[in-house]
């Protein structure tokens, strides 16, 4: 809880949006109270519908897609469209929590590399429009581990656009090490569709990509025995190449983060390698990242690699431990220029 000028205590709000889907609750519960898509959807023609509004957001959006253009106002982290955002926002606020935002402050998440223009608006938008008492912007991958109680160790961070793969030293994010896959689940999802659509006609089907994402959901899994495996979409991670892309496997990005840290804390993140996001949850994951790294770090060094039960709301609970933490009010009210200092961190409070 926040504690108003006044003396007011006021629950803050965590909110973690991502690419594909938005995570929503209170400081403090154990999981998020809201999870629904980050898509915003807006009519192909005017006036049509009997009450229709100019925007829907969320599951209201999917529900109506079939008369509405649907748009994802994030892309591989990063906000694209501001007015799409806010549109997000407000459907979080006021139809997912049912809360009055001016009422509680706010930690939002965002990912590596988010640009200070992005990280201004947002705090612009939650003030001006808003009107939130006061909030905290918070790198994903700390707070994915500081959700399997670590400070220590490097996130293999997997969406639905892109993955990240971020060493984080007594809770820091090492930006210089920070290393970037434009791959994730929906580039997984399309591969898969493109390869089924001749045998099942899902080309004529809208939805064939939710029903294509649900089959990779169900029974999708990783081999560890690439060569003897005929199902190759859960491999793009490991092989970018199979869907037409020319990258570095995620569990080479992996190794070569941690070889771009300093010597003295290699031995901490070899052995804290934890995995965060939806497009992690394939069964074998972790025994693969295990085996590849394994084979290309020195010999001595132990290879740990952490698969949590709950990593595809890894971050969010991250941000509800961190929000309900009893020092996390000296953090709202010290603003300094710390901030300013860390461009991966953002504190901000209204006046």
């Amino acid at each position: 809880r926040y504690k108003m000028a006044d003396g007011m205590d006021i629950q803050t709000l965590v909110i973690d949006c991502g690419s594909r889907m938005t995570k929503a609750g209170f400081a403090g519960d154990d999981s998020p109270r809201a999870v629904f898509p980050s898509i915003v959807g807006r009519p192909h023609h005017t006036g049509v519908m009997v009450g229709q509004k100019a925007a829907y957001a969320g599951d209201q959006a999917l529900s109506k897609r079939g008369v509405l253009t649907l748009k994802h106002p994030i892309d591989r982290g990063v906000v694209r469209n501001w007015d799409d955002m806010e549109e997000l926002w407000h459907y979080t606020f006021y139809h997912e929590l049912r809360v009055a935002p001016e009422e509680h402050s706010i930690l939002l998440t965002e990912a590596p590399f988010n640009p200070k223009a992005n990280r201004e608006k947002m705090t612009q938008v939650m003030f001006e429009t808003f009107n939130v008492p006061a909030m905290y912007v918070e790198n994903q991958a700390v707070l994915s581990l500081l959700a399997n109680g670590r400070t220590n160790g490097i996130v293999v961070d997997s969406g639905d656009t892109v993955s990240h793969i971020i060493p984080v030293y007594e809770g820091h994010a090492i930006s210089d090490a920070i290393s970037l896959l434009n791959l994730g689940g929906r580039h997984l999802t399309d591969y898969l569709v493109k390869q089924t659509e001749s045998y099942y006609h899902l080309a004529i089907i809208c939805s064939a990509s939710l029903i294509v994402c649900d089959m990779k959901e169900t029974i999708g899994y990783v081999a560890l025995d690439f060569e003897q495996e005929i199902d190759k979409a859960k491999e793009c991670s490991k092989s970018p190449s199979l869907v037409g892309m020319e990258a570095t496997g995620i569990h080479e990005k992996a190794y070569n983060s941690i070889m771009r840290c300093n010597v003295d804390i290699r031995k901490d993140l070899f052995a804290n390698i934890v995995l965060s996001g939806g497009s992690t949850l394939f069964p074998g994951l972790a025994e693969c990242m295990t085996k590849e790294i394994t084979a290309l770090a020195p010999s001595h060094k132990k290879i740990k690699v952490f698969a949590p039960p709950e990593r595809k709301y890894s971050t969010w609970i991250g941000g509800s431990v961190l929000a309900s933490l009893s020092t996390f009010q000296q953090v709202f009210d010290a603003i300094t220029n710390e901030s300013s200092n860390q461009p991966q961190l953002q504190i901000a409070k209204s006046s």
